[in-house]
């Protein structure tokens, strides 16, 4: 594997820094050098929650650039249109269909925008819209999310699953770790 830089965009809640855990410790159990940093703004009252995890070599600095993100995985429709800047030309955007209505929206000050599915596909070299609620659902767990995302990535990506499902075993607490290893397997499956 080479130099991974990813971004991971959600709303406060959806399980950003779990994934973050899981992608960076992925990286250590490869033997590759790890950054991780976050961002949380405003995550406890519904606000975006942005991690940078960048796996590799000779990694000086845990932030990526706009432009340099080679995977964005957004849990989150409006938080991958935001995210859009940091993906590469010909990066890959992973995009959980689900929306969330920002507090805007909600009191009526704003509209949730209509076009973002378009907007991601004229700008991301590739881009997978995946219903990870409805796979979380069939988990056993709707807040698994976050994991069965992380399995449509595991399908992506060159590493052996069997190397993903260890990592998610020494990260995931013991009480969770069946539906989120159910959740997992769900999203390779996609």
């Amino acid at each position: 594997m080479e130099n991974l830089n990813i971004i991971i965009i959600g709303v406060g809640g959806q399980g950003s820094l779990l994934a973050s855990k899981v992608l960076g410790n992925l990286g250590l159990e490869l033997g590759r050098e790890v950054k991780v940093s976050e961002v949380h703004g405003m995550s406890q009252r519904g606000g975006s929650v942005v991690t940078y995890v960048r796996i590799g070599e000779n990694i000086s600095s845990p932030l990526i650039e706009n432009g340099e993100a080679d995977l964005v995985l957004a849990f989150e429709q409006l938080e991958a249109a935001r995210a859009l800047p940091f993906l590469k030309k010909d990066g890959l955007m992973i995009v959980n269909t689900q929306k969330i209505l920002p507090m805007p929206v909600i009191n009526g000050t704003a509209t949730y925008p209509v076009d973002i599915e378009e907007q991601l596909t004229a700008r991301s070299g590739k881009l997978l819209m995946i219903d990870a609620l409805k796979i979380a659902k069939e988990a056993g767990n709707q807040k698994c999310v976050n994991i069965a995302m992380l399995g449509v990535v595991a399908k992506q990506l060159d590493i052996s699953i069997e190397i993903w499902k260890a990592v998610l075993k020494k990260t995931i607490p013991g009480k969770l770790l069946e539906v989120n290893l159910k959740a997992f397997t769900l999203g390779f499956t996609q």
